[in-house]
């Protein structure tokens, strides 16, 4: 529940603070006071959408903090699958900078809107006039069908098959919409792969390619320039071989006079096995080069085929052919084989399919086994706030497969006598449509562990004796729920455990909102006031004094 609230620098508030009761809650105030505005805020701290136009100062950043009291609520998975520190006492902060920038902490760690939405969804459940108008619609009223029968597991599996059956089926039908393309396609692809295929391209053949021709297209040179390296090296008369040879003749001779010599007739001894092994490379190389033009005719063919299927492709090089041969390799195999992969497709769509329609018999049958229950429920509800002839008839048909189901939801009303119920939005009226989610609300709270409820004007279009059955509901309510009522009717305020009063502040250049809690002598005036208008009279008074004493 909400230990604490403090706003400022929001719409036309300031600074505000508000500890409420953990029972019942009453706001009045005048039209236009601001009543509206904390709820707003509350808004924003739970995760709605933030607004720099909403900011008093547009100099200065909005705070909105609200302390709660998780004590008897089960939430502390949450926080460790968010990776938030639980504390008994959470603060969760929202703050709007003048640029519109939002930030938003959940006990002082920084989180996202999504993560504050879920929290706040399961902290407070804001009833707005929005929610008034929601009620005629067929999901709202499936909502509140799968709320009394506590659907919640249900159909949180039911929307993991849900959404499984339809990525199945967009699966499927992508693979039906593109078995044309396919088709038209094979053949061209099919043409580009063996001609790939037959190539039988090497990674590194190219350069290796362009090497080898480059030898053959010079053979002749290479052979002769390789035979005078040879000849002069060892086959003539002066021979580089046979003056090595003289050399280390003479110097053997004299090599044990000096160390000096010794060494040096050992660098020319070294020079000659080196020229020796280098002259046998030589003569290897000169005897691997051939002249041999029906080879040369081969390699160069084989250059120009490559070259043309790079050109062709506009491929750089023959690693990005073979990354394209394994593309079409793929799509090839997929048009050869795509009744087969549509078959695997339906297959495991229906498999999907019956998973799927399990759970949703399982709902249908959890819905229609509590109806019965809820329209008596209902109807005793309404009793207790004047209209002892109203009827509730909720009507379950089958529909398509949905996000909630194969269940369309209407619930019909009547509030006269012999009038069969019909669809709320053409037999309810206001005070009748307020009564009738308020008596919604009441049966709701019964099979929720939500902390806190918060009700905006749930009393528009009742008064009287009305009020006062409404006011008696909302406080057996708060004996298990926190709650707060923002009210424009004397005998809610007169039910409030705190009540607190919402004014204008209009002192300074700018009008202000401010809200106070009432102590009992202001209590009674001001229910006075509302009952009786500004001026106060004796009867007023008194009027208010027995309202105070009776709710």
């Amino acid at each position: 529940m909400i230990k604490h609230l403090v706003i400022k620098n929001y719409a036309l508030i300031e600074s505000l603070e508000i500890t409420p009761s953990s029972a019942l809650n009453v706001i009045t105030g005048e039209t236009g006071a601001g009543k509206s505005i904390m709820l707003g805020a509350l808004g924003l701290l739970l995760g709605k959408r933030a607004d720099k136009k909403s900011l008093f100062n547009g100099k200065d950043k909005c705070i909105i903090e609200g302390i709660f009291d998780l004590n008897e609520f089960n939430l502390k998975s949450f926080f460790e699958e968010n990776d938030l520190d639980y504390q008994q006492d959470c603060i969760v902060r929202r703050e709007i900078t003048p640029a519109g920038k939002s930030r938003a902490f959940i006990n002082d760690t920084p989180t996202n809107l999504e993560v504050l939405k879920t929290l706040g969804s399961q902290l407070v459940d804001i009833h707005s006039q929005h929610d008034t108008l929601m009620l005629s619609e067929a999901s709202f009223q499936l909502n509140i069908i799968d709320q009394f029968a506590e659907n919640g597991k249900l159909l949180a599996d039911y929307k993991i098959a849900y959404q499984d059956y339809t990525n199945k089926k967009d699966t499927l039908t992508t693979l039906k919409e593109a078995v044309g393309t396919i088709k038209k396609e094979y053949d061209y692809h099919h043409f580009l792969l063996n001609e790939l295929n037959d190539s039988q391209l090497e990674k590194n053949e190219l350069e290796q390619l362009e090497s080898t021709l480059e030898i053959l297209e010079n053979s002749e040179e290479i052979k002769t320039k390789f035979n005078q390296v040879i000849s002069i090296a060892d086959e003539s008369d002066y021979s580089v071989s046979s003056g090595m040879a003289t050399i280390l003749t003479e110097l053997k001779t004299i090599k044990s006079f000096s160390s000096s010599y010794d060494h040096l007739f050992e660098r020319f001894n070294s020079l000659q096995i080196e020229l020796e092994d280098v002259i046998n490379e030589v003569r290897n190389l000169e005897s691997d080069i051939e002249v041999d033009p029906e080879e040369l005719h081969q390699k160069r063919d084989r250059l120009d085929l490559i070259q043309r299927l790079l050109q062709k492709h506009t491929k750089k090089n023959v690693s990005e052919l073979l990354d394209l041969q394994e593309e079409l390799n793929i799509k090839v195999n997929q048009a050869e084989n795509y009744e087969e992969e549509i078959q695997n497709a339906e297959s495991a769509l229906k498999n999907a399919e019956e998973i799927l329609f399990k759970l949703a018999r399982k709902l249908q049958a959890e819905r229609k086994k509590i109806i019965g229950k809820f329209e008596k429920s209902l109807v005793n509800l309404l009793q207790k706030v004047g209209m002892p002839e109203a009827s509730i008839k909720v009507s379950q048909n089958e529909v398509p497969p949905g996000k909630f189901g194969i269940d369309q939801i209407n619930i019909l009303f009547s509030a006269n006598k012999g009038l069969p119920p019909q669809p709320l939005k053409n037999v309810a009226s206001g005070g009748e449509f307020s009564r009738l989610m308020f008596c919604i609300k009441s049966l709701m709270a019964d099979k929720s562990s939500m902390p806190t409820m918060v009700f905006d004007e749930i009393d528009t279009g009742v008064s009287g004796e009305i009020a006062l059955r409404m006011i008696r509901l909302m406080k057996d309510m708060a004996s298990r729920h926190q709650v707060i009522s923002i009210s424009h009717l004397p005998q809610f305020a007169a039910g409030a455990d705190f009540h607190y009063y919402v004014y204008k502040d209009n002192a300074s250049n700018r009008s202000v909102s401010k809200m106070k809690i009432l102590a009992d002598n202001e209590r009674v005036e001001h229910i006075a006031k509302m009952i009786g208008g500004e001026k106060i009279t004796d009867s007023a008074l008194q009027n208010a004094k027995e309202l105070l004493d009776i709710t």
